[in-house]
């Protein structure tokens, strides 16, 4: 695919992240810019012609537009801003008084996700995804790998759709429509690897980083993923028997952490117990 050559003059710098920074278009408000950090030229190129294939599936995701290049030599991917939007985890920060509406509205998106048929002859295993991060994983050891491997083969599979970072802050709504956003990497299997991010954005993860990241306290966090559960599962099985089957699927998510911070994270480990 050919980059389209453009200029940041056109642009204003809003935000950032792990991977680079998002950038308003001065002219057209309905147009933004996700922009990677110098040197990434594949990245950006894969997450468009997957986030083409998710659209195309109609998934509810805003429109990809283009494949663009800077003249600093930068590769990013512009997209159709959704107007008004608002993410679930900043909605939920801003109004707590109906922290139950939005994680059921949440869950209700999940489910309808979790349930749509992928062709899996164009989208990459979740099982995969997690062998292959185990395998390049310099901190656990040869039998502890082995442990692990076992588990995420013993997990069934399933030939529908897995967000593959489904955090809160990752579906936006406005009015009645609501979006996934951030579907880099999207692909297809069991469900509860997708739920346990969830958990771990509300439960593992530590106050000071659910207060940066989700601009509330962990105990709001909380009460999301309380209410989250019985709209997802059912109100018929105990809260504490899902947090014990989603649990090791949640410590899976250190080999992610892992990758990114390259260092062993103890306090996401102790998720993986009954593993290993």
């Amino acid at each position: 695919m050919e980059a389209v050559k453009i200029s940041l003059d056109d642009y204003v710098l809003f935000g950032g992240g792990a991977n680079g920074e998002s950038y308003d278009n001065k002219q057209d408000p309905s147009v933004m810019l996700k922009l990677y950090f110098p040197g990434r030229i594949q990245q950006p190129l894969d997450e468009i012609n997957l986030a083409r294939k998710v659209y195309d599936m109609g998934i509810p995701t805003p429109e990809p537009g283009d494949y663009v290049v800077t003249e600093d030599g930068r590769y990013g991917i512009r997209f159709r801003r959704i107007p008004g939007k608002k993410s679930y985890s900043r909605a939920t920060a801003d109004e707590p008084e109906k922290v139950q509406q939005f994680a059921t509205e949440f869950a209700q998106m999940c489910k309808q996700l979790h349930t749509t048929r992928v062709d899996t002859t164009q989208f990459e295993n979740v099982k995969d995804r997690y062998y292959r991060l185990l395998q390049q994983n310099p901190f656990f050891t040869p039998q502890e790998k082995k442990n692990l491997e076992r588990f995420i083969a013993d997990t069934p599979d399933e030939e529908t759709a897995v967000h593959g970072d489904l955090q809160y802050s990752n579906a936006i709504f406005v009015g009645e429509q609501r979006y996934f956003i951030d579907l880099g990497d999207f692909c297809w299997g069991n469900h509860l690897f997708d739920v346990a991010m969830v958990y771990l954005c509300c439960c593992l993860s530590d106050e000071a980083f659910i207060r940066e990241t989700f601009h509330m306290p962990k105990s709001l966090a909380m009460q999301f993923w309380e209410y989250f559960v019985p709209a997802y599962f059912g109100e018929d099985i105990p809260l504490k028997e899902i947090i014990d089957i989603i649990m090791p699927y949640a410590g899976l998510k250190t080999l992610i952490i892992e990758r990114d911070t390259k260092r062993p994270m103890p306090e996401f480990r102790e998720a993986l117990k009954t593993i290993l």
